[in-house]
């Protein structure tokens, strides 16, 4: 009960920001804000109730799990009202957003193998170092303070780098000495950083390196699309490894 009291306090606070006008029906990315920041929001609330369900060395995780998807709902109540309000693409604010919840989602790797085996500190720093070098490219690449072909190059080179250290380098051996369940949740969140991530980088391309008339309506679509597979479905599978993981301890 203090939980929910203390959600719809903070809820309450932005109001002002996700106001802006009527959603017009015809307007599929304005609605993509919104059903976005509503599944973030029942995330955020189901990882935290679901803490009390798993063992000590899993709360970590839902913790984490529920972060990520409680700092994408505040941001995303901001950025569905700049949509809103002006059509234009929240950029500062999106990145705001990823610049917290993408080493949160980086950091889950590194807690789903330590809740089960050892893992090497060493690589939370190379999974942080990339996401930050991949963020910081794409944001200058989006923000014209560089030109979005070579920000967009090396922005994919560090998630590339981020995939071979999980699919081939530390993560991938300190997986193997884990148990069967974390091995399939590790493996599936892999897919979901090959392939659900791959979706930013259409959203990228389609919204600067094509030049079409709607780029801002197909670059926020993407990008809302993504965020709801890549953060809901992420936190979704570090809950049922750490239940399934917990029941059986």
């Amino acid at each position: 009960m203090k939980f929910l009291l203390i959600l719809g306090s903070v809820i309450a606070l932005p109001s002002f920001a996700a106001g802006g006008g009527d959603l017009d029906a015809s307007d599929y990315t304005g609605v993509s804000f919104w059903l976005v920041t509503a599944a973030l929001l029942a995330s955020t609330v189901f990882f935290f109730i679901e803490r009390d369900r798993v063992a000590a060395k899993w709360k970590t995780s839902l913790t984490v799990s529920g972060l990520v998807t409680g700092i994408a709902f505040w941001h995303y109540l901001y950025m569905r009202g700049v949509w809103v309000e002006t059509g234009e693409s929240p950029t500062v604010f999106r990145y705001i957003d990823w610049l917290l919840t993408v080493p949160l989602l980086i950091c889950e790797f590194y807690l789903i193998l330590a809740a089960a085996t050892n893992v090497a500190g060493s690589l939370f720093k190379k999974l942080l170092v990339g996401s930050l070098v991949m963020l910081v490219f794409g944001y200058m690449g989006e923000a014209g303070i560089m030109a979005a072909w070579p920000a967009f190059i090396i922005g994919c080179l560090a998630w590339f780098y981020m995939i071979y250290e999980l699919w081939a380098g530390e993560g991938k051996s300190a997986c193997n000495t884990a148990s069967p369940a974390v091995q399939s949740a590790y493996n599936t969140m892999m897919y979901i950083i090959i392939i659900g991530w791959a979706i930013y980088p259409l959203g990228y391309f389609t919204g600067y390196l094509m030049g079409d008339g709607g780029s801002a309506l197909n670059l926020n679509l993407i990008y809302n699309l993504a965020d709801f597979v890549n953060k809901i479905l992420f936190g979704l599978i570090i809950w049922h490894v750490a239940v399934k993981e917990s029941s059986n301890a």
